[in-house]
């Protein structure tokens, strides 16, 4: 059985050092008191979680013990940072494919995820052979029929910020994994975002330091719900949003969820529950973005229609780029452009789905979600693609 305690201890034993971050320790026993209760996980699932959970808390251990031994890392300043956001399934990491054809810019790398340590500027000769240990361990790594379809994932390419944020348990994506609707709550009302994102800023001085100081992109949809939190620890940031119809990224979180959450269950996973819970995790990230659009930061967000986007990206990224204040290089535009021409859609596979197995009304869900969709103009999911195609 999964315990909060023993995930704390096992994981300073294996990084040598104490748990100074007193706020994780609370987040993990509700995490667990929820899993507890809906999580219904096989004893496999029960005992990847219990991997998953000492191996990140073990990564944030161990940054605490570089910074202490090494307290210049906390003088490195992570200047200007781009959020890339939007609603889950609105086309973020192609989002960030882009933005890694931009050598001006930082990206986490999906090695650095699962071994930020040592960071790479004090022990590069180290790299190569993390890079490889990731590579072994990606090839053992459980999932589902289809997961190429439905997420761009290169061994050394670009990753989101999930991994540093549930390092916290500040990760919303952590209700995608799990059936834990009291959680979910729990961490937009009550957690502490602000120290999540602290805890992400400290990964992210230890992966630049002693390298060359670039801004980063940062991809990850749920920091839609964490923006103001956000600008508390990077006070210079601007966010770039995706926009696609929340009744077509519904329909695919939904089917994203069920296949993750079936790699951990004893029992079959009930659709319509994921299909009730996820119309309700989409609004509450719609709810975000309403409030944040509606308050005085909403000028540090350049929004970006995810149809115009994949339509001519070479475009759309001048337009971004112009919108924080940068130009767009022809050997940046070139390799955006060469990118799109080599990873087409479908190339990885076809992504079928419907808004209905999952139990939902394709009409209710638009209605329900207008305000969202009338704010930003965001065509239907036909209309966008026969916008795409035209």
């Amino acid at each position: 059985m999964l315990n909060a305690a023993t995930i704390i201890s096992e994981a300073e034993q294996r990084a040598g050092q104490a748990d100074s971050d007193t706020s994780v320790r609370t987040n993990l026993e509700r995490l667990v008191d929820s899993l507890q209760r809906t999580g219904g996980l096989s004893p496999e699932g029960e005992a990847m979680t219990l991997h998953q959970f000492v191996a990140e808390n073990a990564n944030r251990i161990e940054a605490q013990r570089w910074l202490q031994e090494h307290p210049e890392v906390a003088d490195e300043v992570i200047a200007s940072p781009l959020f890339l956001e939007g609603l889950p399934r609105s086309g973020t990491t192609y989002f960030q494919y882009l933005f890694d054809r931009d050598e001006r810019f930082r990206l986490i790398r999906t090695w650095q995820s699962m071994m930020p340590n040592p960071p790479p500027g004090f022990d590069p000769q180290s790299v190569e052979r993390r890079k490889t240990q990731f590579m072994e361990a990606l090839k053992a790594r459980p999932t589902f029929e289809g997961f190429d379809s439905m997420h761009l994932y290169d061994a050394d390419g670009s990753d989101e910020c999930h991994a540093f944020l549930q390092q916290s348990y500040g990760a919303a994506g952590l209700h995608n994994l799990f059936n834990v609707p009291e959680y979910f709550d729990y961490l937009l009302d009550e957690l502490d975002l602000v120290a999540s994102y602290r805890i992400h800023k400290r990964q992210l001085q230890l992966l630049q330091w002693k390298l060359e100081t670039k801004p980063w992109a940062l991809k990850y949809p749920n920091h839609v719900i964490g923006m103001n939190e956000i600008l508390e620890v990077y006070p210079d940031a601007r966010f770039l949003m995706t926009h696609r119809d929340p009744v077509q990224t519904l329909a695919s979180i939904c089917k994203m969820t069920f296949n993750l959450r079936s790699m951990r269950s004893a029992e079959p996973v009930d659709p319509h529950e994921v299909g009730r819970q996820m119309r309700y995790f989409i609004r509450r990230h719609i709810d975000r973005i309403m409030a944040f659009d509606r308050g005085e930061h909403a000028g540090r967000v350049v929004h970006v229609d995810y149809y115009s986007l994949v339509k001519d990206p070479v475009a759309e990224m001048r337009r971004i780029h112009a919108g924080v204040g940068i130009e767009t290089p022809d050997a940046v535009a070139e390799a955006v452009g060469a990118w799109h021409r080599d990873n087409p859609k479908n190339a990885r596979g076809s992504n079928d789905y419907t808004i209905e197995q999952w139990g939902l009304d394709a009409g209710q869900v638009a209605e329900e979600y207008s305000d969202y969709i009338q704010r930003f103009g965001i065509p239907r999911e036909a209309e966008g693609l026969a916008r795409i195609a035209g």
